[in-house]
């Protein structure tokens, strides 16, 4: 199986959620590509199974600018993927995550699990839940 990690990060609190994302990846002993999303080879992601991708909440609850340019690139070609998508807020409720699943689910990929967030930095313990998100995200 082939995974691909990919993310945006600001402050590197999404980062560190993507660092244990890819871990867990690896561990389930897929090959795993690794990236920030603005020097993503397009064509080597979407030749991937699953697409696992992150981004912080910016703005008025909206993917960071670099995953926005790299999603709207790809979105039309992930029609038979599996795709799954996290990232971390500081404020808001989740709502650029739950329209990122909608815009995936529009384009024809299954969504692989449900968004997964975190509040600022990331702890230990939501390291762990990063980890047993994508052993769901992954199956």
């Amino acid at each position: 199986m082939k995974i691909a990690v990919i993310y945006a990060s600001t402050t590197g609190n999404t980062e560190a959620m993507a660092n244990a994302v890819s871990d867990a990846a690896k561990a389930s002993g897929a090959e795993v590509i690794f990236g920030t999303a603005d020097k993503a080879d397009k064509a080597a992601v979407l030749s991937c199974d699953i697409l696992l991708l992150g981004s912080p909440a910016m703005g008025d609850e909206v993917l960071e600018d670099t995953m926005e340019e790299f999603f709207a690139s790809i979105e039309k070609s992930i029609g038979s993927k599996k795709v799954a998508v996290f990232g971390s807020y500081d404020w808001g409720d989740g709502q650029w995550l739950r329209d990122w699943a909608d815009r995936i689910k529009a384009a024809g990929a299954v969504l692989a699990a449900e968004p997964f967030m975190v509040n600022l930095t990331p702890a230990d313990s939501d390291l762990e839940k990063c980890k047993e998100w994508t052993a769901t995200a992954i199956k």
